[in-house]
């Protein structure tokens, strides 16, 4: 999942008394209100340019300067004017700044620059302390017809943050409507998000626009029909070229730019927002300013980068050409934002008859994870289309030799329907008769039918061809004898997730539990033991026991109480608190993980996502869930930093 990105908290504004200056101070003030955020203003002085300079003219003052007591005297006057002269002029800007900032309530600080100019700014704007930089097209120096300022220029091509470029100063952002332009990069969608926030939040428009040329290949190709020969005409096949192009190139570009358009309506779907969408064709950013100039926005927010950009781009083309040629503000985003497979897939791309048979063989609880893990793999080759051969590639690199394995031994048990033979299947599995009578202790049958797969699961990776005492063993440990309340609902419930996290823990790794389980000693009060009964008696419950008891010796507690049990939890809940997701979670499984308690679920996010990338998957699907439920459960450990391959068999393991 992708973190959401929220508004601009931190801005630094380019202030230099200018009209578009002035306007991009009230725009920021604007922008800070809508999320609490804070204002730094900044001017650049070039002081030791202006004395390298003087000294420079020196050469060509009158007669009467000249001589050297009176050219002393006027280096005197000429630095005491530039050193403190500059910087009342820098402090007049800040000050102005200040005012307009504290008349709002806005938190502001001043940035005093020496140096050249854009060099200062484009310092101050990568230093890492601010999220938007707000400047104006032009400053003082503005003559009739220009349209960008070289600071602006230079500084734009080297902000590494959203950069905000003013260019009407009588027109303010909020006024709306505002447009973006989306051309399937991560860019684009990252200022999509940005604008759907800034619509919402001003109440205003939000028109998306994508624009694609169906023409240049036209041009292109009777360009070099011209200077062909025949012979080479012929090798050529123009007019079979020219057919392909009409029929299949620019129909199959409207369609890409057109799905570009409904993954952005998708989007603006999730934020509660509707959109005006426009399919645009002709040179991208020809056909958007012609069309901005009809629609008339406030700002216009596009990426810097587009779709086509290599590593070594400062800005594209089209994000260039309309920063010059269009009369709103324009947005620069920086922001990324990648949507989500199965957004884009149901969208833009479509398997071959081949590619769907192949699905066919894949059983129904794995087939999600695997044709997401597919999806994902031909949209980042820039594929449309899925066909067989990408079926191999994709399931070659995404697959591990153990899994691909693993996987068509499952494929061969479906299709032989022993997948469907439930609990003959398992049976064949042999038991000692001493392994037996220890199942036979759980009367409750689904619980009994749990513990008999589990044990059944461990011996086969123990490679052992009978269940034996000690596979069981581990599952019975802690457990009452047939009959308690308890029993009836520790494994049974073992099967979903939030049931087993609930009101517990089980933030500790092996050694620790081990080192736990020696000391002696420690006592529970009533109200400490009542709450750690609330966690789902078995592997939870017992883990959690240890983990609480290790924090008490630690603390030099030999009472275990509530107020101890709400420390402990507290601690869990700031190490929780750290962490995010950042892998792909289907739907089901995201829906499920989101029950579990909010003090924990950040650690179990991550180690979900620990246990998918074990398997050599980049997505988080209910059966990777439950896989790793089955892990810390078999094993007695949660925290796989101490275990990096905690989440594949013995046989991988060996691999």
């Amino acid at each position: 999942m992708t973190e959401e990105p929220g508004l601009y908290r931190n801005i630094l504004v380019a202030l230099d008394s200018s009209d578009h200056a002035n306007r991009g101070m009230n725009d920021a003030a604007a922008l800070a209100a809508l999320c609490d955020g804070s204002i730094t203003g900044t001017h650049v002085y070039a002081a030791k340019m202006h004395d390298l300079r003087f000294r420079q003219m020196e050469g060509g003052l009158p007669e009467q300067f000249r001589e050297e007591q009176e050219l002393e005297r006027q280096r005197e006057v000429h630095d005491d004017l530039i050193s403190r002269g500059l910087s009342i002029i820098t402090d007049s800007y800040l000050d102005q700044a200040e005012k307009c900032c504290s008349g709002q309530g806005i938190e502001f600080a001043r940035c005093s620059l020496e140096g050249k100019n854009y060099r200062a700014l484009v310092n101050e704007t990568n230093s890492g302390r601010h999220d938007l930089l707000v400047m104006g097209a032009l400053g003082l120096g503005v003559i009739p017809g220009n349209r960008l300022g070289t600071v602006c220029t230079r500084v734009v091509r080297r902000s590494n943050i959203d950069t905000l470029v003013i260019k009407d100063p009588l027109r303010p952002l909020a006024e709306g409507p505002i447009a973006v332009a989306v051309d399937g990069s991560t860019r684009s969608y990252g200022g999509l998000r940005t604008a759907l926030l800034l619509a919402k939040a001003w109440g205003v428009p939000l028109h998306v626009l994508a624009a694609f040329d169906p023409y240049y290949h036209y041009v292109a190709f009777n360009r070099i029909a011209g200077v062909l020969s025949e012979e080479a005409s012929k090798v050529f096949r123009f007019k079979d070229q020219e057919k392909l192009h009409e029929e299949i190139i620019d129909s199959g570009l409207a369609k890409i730019y057109q799905g570009h358009l409904a993954v952005a309506e998708k989007i603006a779907a999730e934020y509660g927002q509707e959109v005006a969408t426009l399919l645009l064709d002709g040179k991208p950013h020809d056909a958007i300013e012609k069309h901005l100039h009809k629609l008339k926005p406030s700002l216009l927010v596009v990426g810097k980068l587009g779709i086509h950009a290599d590593t070594e781009l400062d800005i594209g083309g089209n994000a260039e050409a309309l920063l010059r040629n269009v009369d709103c503000a324009v947005l620069l985003s920086q922001r990324e934002h990648q949507p989500r497979v199965d957004v884009i897939a149901e969208i833009t791309t479509s398997w071959t008859t081949e590619a769907l048979k192949r699905m066919e063989s894949v059983p129904s609880f794995a087939k999600s994870m695997v044709r997401m893990g597919i999806l994902r793999f031909a949209q980042e080759r820039g594929h449309t289309v899925v066909t067989e051969s990408i079926v191999d590639q994709a399931t070659a690199q995404l697959c591990p030799v153990r899994a691909r394995e693993a996987m068509a031994e499952i494929v061969a048990a479906h299709d032989a329907g022993e997948l469907g033979k439930g609990r003959a299947a398992m049976e064949e599995m042999a038991w000692t008769d001493t392994a037996l009578e220890l199942l036979q202790t759980v009367a409750e049958p689904s619980v009994r039918d749990s513990i008999q797969r589990r044990a059944e699961k461990k011996a086969r990776r123990d490679h052992k061809h009978s269940v034996e005492d000690e596979h069981i063993s581990a599952f019975l440990a802690g457990r009452s004898v047939a009959g308690d309340d308890d029993e009836k609902q520790s494994v049974a419930d073992d099967s979903s997730l939030e049931k087993a996290t609930a009101g517990g823990c089980p933030f500790g790794h092996q050694s620790q539990v081990d080192a736990s389980a020696e000391e002696e000693g420690l006592t529970w009060d009533s109200a400490a033991m009542k709450r750690l009964h609330r966690v789902p008696q078995g592997f939870m419950r017992s883990l959690t026991k240890k983990r609480v008891e290790a924090f008490a010796r630690r603390r030099g507690e030999a009472l275990v109480t509530a107020e101890l049990l709400d420390e402990k939890y507290a601690e869990w809940d700031a190490g929780s608190a750290k962490q995010s997701a950042h892998l792909h979670w289907d739907d089901s499984a995201w829906q499920r993980v989101q029950q579990i308690p909010e003090f924990i679920r950040g650690m179990v996010i991550k180690e979900m996502e620990n246990c998918a990338q074990q398997l050599g998957l980049n997505s988080v699907t209910t059966e990777v869930m439950a896989h790793a439920r089955d892990s810390w459960s078999d094993k007695g450990v949660f925290h796989s930093e101490a275990a990096p391959q905690q989440y594949l068999d013995d046989g991988a393991r060996q691999e």
